[in-house]
């Protein structure tokens, strides 16, 4: 089955008041083209589900996001990212940070399909005090051992991006870490992958050893094609971090003047002339 896409084509299927899912983590190998295609739409009053990075202070920055449920929203080499800060700042949007541990637990309960997962995460810290949704659950066994019951995290779709794809929807990560982006996709309804280049399935052992393809075609309803799609983000082997880009980008969150001239020069523009900016 051919499963190649556009970006537009994903956007497409996406609706306004969706759960989305974004992998990635942080400033690292995030789907920006995908994103790009979102910050284009019509959509609004998104929930956002992620290791937050770049993606999410864009969206809240133009205006597309009622919530996120978060474990960290970073520039990695910049520790805050700035947008989402003032989001969170000015109460424009409803702010869910979670221990790491219970985001991934809450991805993988959705993931088996389980209304909750018990956990040891989070206890002992100030999430259950600021996020009284959240509740424990008594081991029935002799231990009686209270744990956190992190609900699942189900999503209406996903969005990953890796290094190499087939035309069927398998894919294939050649950086140092995988993350969590296999859970992103199990946990959702839908699940669209971006990635550097399509390949053929026999040409995945020429890039990189057996495990790093964890992407299979039962996890993905499409996939885009997209040289250059993770930028300003990183996504080794094939580039690191633009910092330069990303410096740039982190100081108009305070300055209105330069944001409107950044969104004219990279952000209202179509996907291919972003990428002929950028290289200029």
């Amino acid at each position: 089955m051919d499963k190649r896409m556009t970006a537009a084509e994903v956007v497409a299927e996406l609706s306004s008041g969706m759960t989305l899912g974004i992998g990635g983590w942080g400033s690292r190998r995030k789907p920006m083209a995908l994103v790009r295609e979102m910050l284009r739409s019509d959509l609004k009053d998104l929930t956002i589900v992620a290791y937050g990075g770049p993606e999410i202070g864009l969206l809240c920055r133009y205006g597309k996001v009622k919530k996120v449920i978060y474990g960290f929203v970073s520039l990695d080499s910049i520790p805050l990212e700035p947008n989402f800060r003032q989001a969170r700042q000015s109460g424009s949007i409803e702010a869910v940070e979670l221990d790491e541990g219970m985001l991934q637990w809450g991805l993988y309960a959705a993931a088996l399909r389980l209304p909750f997962l018990p956990t040891r995460a989070g206890l002992g810290s100030d999430v259950m005090k600021y996020q009284p949704h959240l509740k424990t659950v008594k081991s029935p066994y002799e231990d009686g051992e209270e744990l956190v019951a992190m609900p699942a995290l189900e999503l209406d779709a996903a969005l990953i991006h890796m290094n190499r794809a087939d035309e069927r929807g398998n894919g294939q990560f050649l950086g140092p870490d995988f993350f969590f982006d296999d859970l992103f996709c199990m946990a959702a309804k839908r699940r669209f992958m971006s990635c550097e280049k399509i390949i053929r399935t026999e040409d995945f052992a020429k890039e990189g050893s057996f495990h790093t393809q964890r992407i299979n075609r039962t996890m993905t309803d499409g996939v885009i094609e997209t040289p250059n799609g993770a930028h300003f983000t990183e996504c080794p082997s094939d580039y690191g971090r633009d910092e330069a880009f990303q410096s740039k980008y982190a100081k108009t969150a305070k300055d209105p003047d330069a944001w409107q001239k950044f969104k004219a020069d990279y952000l209202d523009v179509s996907e291919d002339e972003y990428q002929q900016r950028i290289a200029r």
